[in-house]
């Protein structure tokens, strides 16, 4: 446990979390067991939940697509789901040669049920009993991350990064006191090491820092899985597989503050004023010309794109100079939903009289996140005069009592990272090694 936090409630179950290239290979997923050995060996019920090894959900989504242009999206879960099934079976394999007793269960075996929503399906319950009855038979419970079982009893999945919410839900379901996320870097850092070189990896963290991350860019901690860790109140311990060392907590706001209070005390400096500086460069935008200025438009847009399962990020919508005349809507999306947009608007522009529709698929976002940006005004006035310094030219923009974002142009993004990390000053010493990746959540 991390000086700066209180013990908890001492809970005797742990929830582990093995990321893709935790499992990436036959050493690593032994490496893994041999460290949920460790763990149940020191008097701990584990539960652990895997992610499919390597690049291997990259490997199923490219097989699919050699067979079709747009696959159904009820049998992408049936394939994509089988791969944190072998991580888990194998898993099993090693810790039972390692002398302890592991049964491996898929998704619905391990009761997460979920809505009828194929590909980003959102979990709706966790019918542990099986887990807890595994626990008291004194087993360790290897469960697939990234999968459940809809309401209507087909296979689905929970999108990108699902495996992080499968372990916190479970997590929340067994009581355990934390659960620990291992990945491929130490811990959350002030903004992605690739860009900034000086990025400092972060003790603490609020879940509302870290939703803020998670949504800009952020991706080691999977949006959801953050949102679910805060409605429970499960503490997030995210840190390395490859050594003991303290990661990231992520934890309540006041947990949080007092940690970083405690921190003030020893090393004699001032809170944050900015956490993290975070970016994204999968964001496409669409605009809208000729939208009817007129009361449920917008809405009528809205619920179609939503309809579709399709997330929108910033809205622009100007107004237009006379009464009667037509106004252009702008908003963003993930790149990867951007043709699902498309097919989701046809009908509605055709309906309200749309005059066009322009797409941009490679736009870029860069945000700044930290709790201290409430009670300091000028931090907005900071980061457009440092961009405009810097000749990067802000396209959107969208704010929050803790967070900034600016739509940028894709190729100025690491730019705008660079000169936003410098001029708040979150440059530190703790950074990550050159020869290691910058984890992606999975």
């Amino acid at each position: 446990m991390s000086p700066l936090l209180d013990t908890g409630t001492g809970s005797d179950t742990v929830v582990m979390k093995f990321g893709g290239t935790s499992v990436a290979d036959a050493e690593r997923i032994k490496r893994a067991a041999a460290r949920i050995v460790k763990k149940r060996e020191a008097g701990q019920r584990v539960v652990v939940v895997l992610s499919a090894r390597g690049k291997e959900t990259d490997r199923l989504i490219a097989d699919a697509l050699e067979i079709s242009e747009r696959p159904a999206p009820r049998e992408m879960d049936m394939l994509l789901s089988t791969g944190e099934r072998v991580s888990c079976a194998l898993a099993a394999m090693a810790i039972n040669d390692l002398g302890h007793e592991a049964i491996s269960l898929t998704g619905s075996q391990a009761g997460i049920v979920t809505d009828t929503s194929h590909t980003k399906a959102r979990i709706l319950d966790v019918r542990a009993d099986r887990i807890l009855e595994a626990l008291d038979q004194d087993r360790i419970v290897l469960v697939a991350g990234f999968q459940g079982v809809s309401i209507a009893k087909d296979v689905t999945t929970l999108g990108r990064g699902g495996s992080d919410t499968t372990a916190v839900a479970l997590a929340a379901a067994v009581g355990a006191d934390v659960c620990e996320i291992y990945t491929d870097v130490p811990g959350v850092f002030s903004a992605d090491p690739r860009i900034e070189p000086r990025a400092r990896k972060l003790d603490v963290v609020s879940f509302e820092e870290m939703l803020e991350m998670s949504a800009s860019g952020a991706g080691v901690l999977q949006l959801r899985s953050v949102e679910y860790a805060r409605t429970h109140g499960v503490r997030i311990h995210c840190r390395s597989s490859f050594e003991d060392a303290e990661g990231t907590w992520v934890v309540s706001e006041s947990e949080a503050a007092a940690a970083l209070q405690k921190s003030n005390q020893e090393n004699t400096v001032e809170n944050p004023l900015i956490t993290a500086v975070t970016h994204s460069t999968v964001e496409a935008r669409i605009t809208l010309k000729g939208v009817p200025d007129t009361p449920g438009a917008a809405g009528t847009i809205a619920t179609a794109l939503a309809e579709a399962g399709v997330n929108v990020d910033m809205i622009i919508q100007n107004e237009p100079p006379e009464p009667d005349a037509r106004a252009d809507m702008s908003f963003t999306v993930p790149r990867e939903d951007l043709l699902a947009a498309q097919d989701a608007l046809k009908p509605v522009v055709a309906d309200l009289g749309v005059t066009a529709v322009r797409t941009e698929a490679e736009m870029g976002k860069v945000s700044i996140v930290g709790a201290g940006m409430k009670t300091h005004p000028g931090v907005a006035a900071k980061v457009f005069t440092v961009l405009g310094e810097q000749g990067i030219n802000i396209e959107m923009i969208s704010t929050s009592p803790i967070k900034i974002s600016c739509v940028v142009p894709g190729e100025q993004v690491p730019q705008a990272v660079r000169a936003l990390h410098g001029a708040f000053g979150l440059s530190g010493e703790d950074t990550i090694r050159p020869e290691q990746p910058f984890g992606q959540f999975s």
